[in-house]
């Protein structure tokens, strides 16, 4: 079941709330970066197009370079272990939608923070919450959070 919430104030650590929101792509993609490494993320590049993953002709998501260290194949790439990247990604599982919708893509950078133990769902709604509300200056009415139990 899914449950609706919105996250109590939480310290402002790590986030500066701007004069006016990111606009530009390039603004979105260097403001949610900044704001994850402020928290203490690691920035991580962008991986390959072909990943290292025998079971995936493509790279299809932003966790796709570290599904190693999900399946605890590999120890986690910093300390402390939580990283955010924008991935470029090419997906082809809708592709019979592209070009028929204006939200179907086949190449496109996906945002991602991940965690790899250091904090879970409660800590990741705080972290993502604020970069919309302080950040990207979106009301928090316009917002609900859900969690799956």
């Amino acid at each position: 079941a899914a449950t609706a919430a919105t996250p109590s104030e939480s310290p402002s650590a790590g986030s500066t709330k701007p004069s006016k929101p990111p606009v530009l792509s390039s603004e979105i993609r260097e403001a949610f970066l900044a704001h994850y490494a402020a928290l203490g993320h690691t920035r991580m590049p962008s991986a390959s197009l072909i990943p290292e993953d025998p079971t995936l002709l493509l790279n299809v998501a932003g966790m796709v370079p570290f599904k190693p260290v999900f399946l605890g194949f590999v120890d986690p790439p910093c300390d402390p272990p939580c990283v955010t990247s924008a991935q470029k990604c090419i997906r082809t599982n809708d592709i019979d939608n592209v070009g028929r919708t204006t939200r179907h893509h086949t190449f496109f950078e996906m945002l991602g923070n991940f965690s790899f133990g250091a904090y879970f769902k409660e800590e990741a709604i705080h972290m993502a919450w604020r970069f919309l509300t302080e950040v990207m200056q979106i009301d928090p009415a316009r917002l609900a959070v859900s969690v799956f139990r």
